[in-house]
């Protein structure tokens, strides 16, 4: 089959266990992209710390990365946000205030701006998370009033222990649906407009390209991962995914530590190197 659009996960997938892009996975997307395959990259990042990837690459100049889970799609280099799914944010109040009371850390989200309550007094844990993406000039601000944000609010992520987690998640599940409430991570949840997902911001990107589901391949390793899977004509999970993800993808590859993704590349897309 000649994939014309490959969508990759980013952490658990293309990123190794160090947030790298090994060099033969590199060189493989350089060759396919050479051949005029798109490639997408589908992650819970924001645009700020997913474009540089694609910028290592060579990749960025006429690409696109589907970022908060699918709720917004950007042009990797006009940095223009071509889709998003905007929230209600009056409706975001009781699930914040629900975080501040069981001390489970949050960000708001805008397509390139990150919000906290307070930069200063965020808890270890999240500070180190945060940390991770410092290279890439990710810095939370301190959260102002809706009627003061200048973009519209695509995402609120919020961190903890899973334990914690856990629990927040069966809970607002019960809550009157309002939102896609999404276990994007071990220690994450995303809450997101019902409409946003990585498979219908796919699907919308691929119909604006005259690109058919069969004429795609995706690789995730999250439950996040799913739809994109779904959508796409082969959908492929990394070695380490959760037994569930597996089990609803057309094939299994190695792991994002023994380079899966360069493997599906060399079987389904003719790379040489």
């Amino acid at each position: 089959m000649n994939y014309r659009l490959i969508a990759l996960d980013m952490d658990g997938t293309l990123l190794d266990s160090n947030h790298e892009i090994s060099p033969r996975t590199a060189a493989a997307l350089q060759e396919v992209a050479a051949q005029g395959t798109e490639i997408v990259f589908c992650t819970g990042r924001t645009p700020v710390n997913s474009i540089p990837y694609m910028e290592q690459l060579g990749l960025h100049e006429e690409g696109y990365v589907i970022v908060h889970n699918g709720a917004a799609t950007v042009h990797t280099g006009t940095r223009e946000v071509i889709h998003q799914f905007p929230l209600d944010t009056a409706a975001l109040d009781n699930y914040m205030n629900y975080c501040r009371q069981y001390h489970i850390h949050f960000d708001i989200n805008t397509a390139f701006e990150i919000y906290v309550d307070s930069p200063q007094n965020m808890q270890a844990a999240a500070q180190e998370m945060y940390a991770k993406f410092q290279s890439f000039e990710l810095q939370p601000q301190l959260l102002p009033a809706w009627t003061e944000l200048s973009a519209p609010v695509l995402k609120l992520s919020a961190f903890a222990a899973a334990e914690q987690l856990d629990k927040a998640y069966a809970q607002w599940n019960l809550w009157t649906p309002e939102f896609n409430i999404l276990r994007s991570g071990e220690f994450f949840i995303d809450l997101m407009h019902p409409d946003a997902s990585k498979g219908g911001a796919l699907k919308a990107l691929a119909e604006s390209r005259g690109i058919a589901p069969t004429e795609i391949m995706a690789i995730g390793n999250y439950y996040n991962d799913l739809s994109m899977m779904q959508y796409a004509g082969l959908g492929i999970a990394v070695d380490n995914s959760p037994l569930e993800v597996k089990a609803a993808a057309d094939e299994i590859t190695r792991s994002n530590d023994d380079d899966g993704v360069y493997h599906m590349l060399k079987k389904y897309a003719g790379v040489t190197c």
